[in-house]
Order: structure tokens, then sequence, then C-alpha cells
């Protein structure tokens, strides 16, 4: 591990919200963006790290796309369109029912 990736470990270890990463990563944001699909955001990026080719660890670009692509994503669009977490992706298929649609039963 040379001294570059053991620092770059050190400092995401201390980083703590998706706001934290943003800056570290000098990635431009809007707040509202992110108060919304914060935990949405570090999920993706962890999804986007998932899917690199194996072997070697990844450096600071690799991170700082990965964090891009993901914080972009719902920039562009929203959390119930990206479905990121699996009770997201479960629900797709479940209808709602209006309440004025309830009515008490006659005894």
């Amino acid at each position: 591990m040379s001294i570059e990736t053991r620092d770059l470990d050190t400092d995401l270890a201390d980083l703590e919200s998706a706001e934290d990463f943003l800056t570290y990563f000098e990635i431009d944001y809007d707040r509202a963006v992110v108060q919304v699909n914060r935990l949405h955001i570090l999920q993706r990026f962890h999804d986007y790290l998932a899917v690199r080719k194996p072997g070697a660890a990844p450096e600071f670009e690799d991170y700082r796309g990965a964090l891009a692509m993901a914080y972009n994503d719902f920039v562009k669009s929203d959390a119930l369109t990206e479905k990121v977490f699996s009770v997201l992706k479960r629900a797709s298929g479940i209808a709602t029912v209006p309440l004025s649609a309830i009515s008490r039963a006659k005894h």
C-alpha cells in the first residue's frame, strides 16, 4: 500500500456526511439536492465503487468520478426513480389507496 493510498484511506475514514465527501473530492453541489438525497448519493457512490474492475485499489480520481456520477444521478432524477435502496425497488409494484376511498364498515 503506497503512502498516497494510506493517506487517502485515513482521510476517507474521517469523512462523515455526503457534504464531507463532496467537499473533500472538490465536487460543487447544491445543498438542496444533497439534503434530500444524501443517503441515496452515498449508497450509489458505494454501488459504483463496487462494480469497478477488481484488483487495484481505487485512487483519488476513481473515488471522485464515482461520487460525481452518484451526485449527478440525483441532480437529474430523484430517489423514487433511481431506486437505490431495496425497499424502493420492492415498493415499485405496490398500489396505493387514497384515504377518500376508505370508509367505516357498517355494523
